[in-house]
């Protein structure tokens, strides 16, 4: 006697597709469905145990009823010039009125009683066109900030960004490096006052000559230029250092 004709109702029918990479479990849902006024006891087999994990693989469907089964691929290195060979069978049979054990049911049934649908299995990889898609599509907040730009609409070297960060400081050595000038103002007025000084002085010492006081002159003289001299190197090595702290500062 020939097997009846299966009644649940499979989705999908024909093949379980399973969509990699396959570092990782990769899960496939078949939904069995009971349309019978009957409850059907299923189970599902497969040609490669070792390769797939499935919840539940047994059961009771009542009738009008359906459950979804979850038939886990376990990770494996995949080689797309192999060709599948895995298969499933979905085993089922009409549920005793005075079921008790389902085990038992199973050990007990007819070959004509049994029912069964198989399915193929079948491996995807994603497309690298895939992958590229799925990265264009990431959202910007994830993206890399801007650069600082321009008015010409030309980045900034980091440089600039972080001397433009640090205004504050900027300002500081400005304010500091105005009132050395201004320092330095203050000493070039004096150096001239100690000139015209020296100059009134030698005025004098040539009206009234006198050894010991043209010689007293002559070394108060160059004591004034020599201090004269002082200032001003000391106030251009102030300047100097200013300038290179500013430059320094920029350039980081």
């Amino acid at each position: 006697m020939a097997r009846q004709e299966q009644v649940l109702v499979l989705e999908p029918q024909h093949e379980l597709r399973f969509r990699g990479p396959f570092t990782d479990v990769v899960t496939a849902t078949l939904k069995l469905g009971n349309p019978t006024d009957r409850n059907v006891c299923f189970k599902v087999k497969t040609t490669a145990p070792r390769r797939y994990c499935v919840r539940p693989n047994s059961g009771v469907i009542d009738a009008g009823d359906s459950v979804n089964v979850s038939v886990m691929l376990q990770p494996f290195d995949y080689d797309p010039n192999e060709k599948s060979k895995h298969k499933f069978m979905v085993q089922s049979m009409l549920a005793p009125y005075d079921m008790t054990d389902m085990e038992g049911v199973w050990k007990e049934a007819k070959p004509e009683e049994l029912m069964d649908s198989k399915l193929r299995c079948a491996f995807d990889m994603p497309l690298e066109n895939d992958k590229t898609h799925e990265s264009e599509s990431l959202p910007q907040s994830v993206s890399s900030p801007a650069p600082v730009k321009t008015e010409l609409g030309a980045p900034l070297p980091k440089s600039a960004t972080s001397a433009a960060l640090d205004d504050g400081e900027v300002k500081k050595i400005m304010e500091e490096c105005k009132r050395l000038q201004m320092e330095v103002q203050r000493l070039r007025e004096e150096n001239k006052q100690i000139r015209e000084d020296d100059v009134l002085r030698k005025r004098k010492v040539t009206s009234v000559p006198a050894p010991h006081s043209s010689s007293s002159s002559s070394m108060a003289t160059s004591g004034m230029m020599e201090e004269g001299l002082s200032t001003r190197l000391l106030a251009f090595c102030v300047l100097f250092f200013v300038i290179g702290v500013i430059i320094g500062k920029l350039a980081l």
